[in-house]
């Protein structure tokens, strides 16, 4: 079964993936970028003591080519905003909200290294 998910986290921003595979330990692959936006938006110690992060199937099918769900995944990442800074944490298809939140390498403006 090939799906395309979403991942919630505690702060409700969210990630749109696909999985062709439907493995149910795989929750993404966010880039470096992603991973720091992610980070930040977690600073603390406390805030990473404990949390409930959420997969959701959105779309799955037994038969569709790999091209078709990566399609189905860029239409639901751009329905549910996902590439916008402030909903979520994908990077590409780019919103110009995403574009304004990163800094000139592509990196979270403010962002620890």
């Amino acid at each position: 079964m090939k799906v395309v998910y979403k991942v919630i986290r505690p702060n409700g921003n969210i990630y749109v993936g696909s999985d062709t595979a439907d493995s149910i330990t795989y929750f993404g692959s966010p880039g470096k970028s992603a991973q720091r936006a992610i980070k930040a938006d977690f600073p603390t110690r406390a805030s990473r003591q404990s949390m409930t992060i959420r997969r959701e199937i959105l779309w799955e099918s037994g038969g569709a080519a790999d091209d078709e769900v990566r399609r189905k995944e860029r239409e639901l990442i751009l329905a549910l905003r996902s590439s916008d800074a402030a909903v979520g944490y994908n990077l590409t298809p780019k919103s110009a909200s995403h574009r304004a939140a990163l800094g000139p390498a592509g990196e979270v403006a403010g962002a620890p290294r």
